[in-house]
């Protein structure tokens, strides 16, 4: 795990999660790690157990000099499309920031830029710099929390187990029970 892409500015590492779900918002966070920082346990947040992530969380939000984590909830998704609405979360997220960076390094292949602020996109940059698995760190236990919470008023769908995932489960689900409110339609 790469600490910095570069030395000279203030960087922000960004990413997203739930891009694939079928239900529930898309969550994304922006962090912007102290020079020294290191973890020898942060990685992508996909090659991490729940518990690892919970306890790596507390780090990220302890030790970083700034984070940031937001949302969009699924009917802007539906109205403006889930690759847009990934980007709209992160510069919700980069717009809460409490240190401005001058540098953002995003998990992927494309990005919508933010201001006028120079970006990098970065393919499998969750597994390769800290502020990005970071930042996947955060956007999935902030969601996986959230569909937690939602799942007590639709306990059918399993979203405490799947997230909102589609899996086997929940596509039965969604056969015997049909869509609700947190569902995305244009899936």
């Amino acid at each position: 795990m790469l600490p910095f892409f570069q030395k000279k500015y203030i960087e922000a590492g960004c990413d997203e999660a739930g891009r694939g779900s079928y239900a529930g918002p898309v969550y994304a966070a922006a962090v912007i790690l102290p020079k020294k920082f290191h973890h020898t346990q942060l990685n992508d947040s996909k090659q991490l157990s729940a518990t690892q992530r919970e306890i790596l969380r507390v780090v990220i939000e302890k030790e970083s000099i700034a984070y940031a984590v937001a949302s969009v909830d699924v009917t802007e998704i539906d109205s403006i499309n889930i690759l847009k609405a990934s980007f709209k979360a992160m510069h919700l997220a980069i717009e809460q920031l409490s240190t401005t960076p001058e540098l953002l390094l995003v998990d992927g292949n494309r990005f919508n830029t933010y201001k006028k602020i120079e970006h990098r996109c970065i393919v499998k940059g969750d597994e390769t710099y800290a502020s990005i698995a970071a930042a996947s760190i955060l956007a999935k236990t902030y969601r996986d929390a959230y569909m937690k919470k939602i799942h007590s008023s639709y306990p059918y769908y399993n979203w405490n187990k799947n997230k909102g995932y589609g899996t086997a489960e929940h596509r039965n689900a969604i056969e015997q029970y049909g869509l609700c409110v947190h569902h995305r339609k244009s899936f």
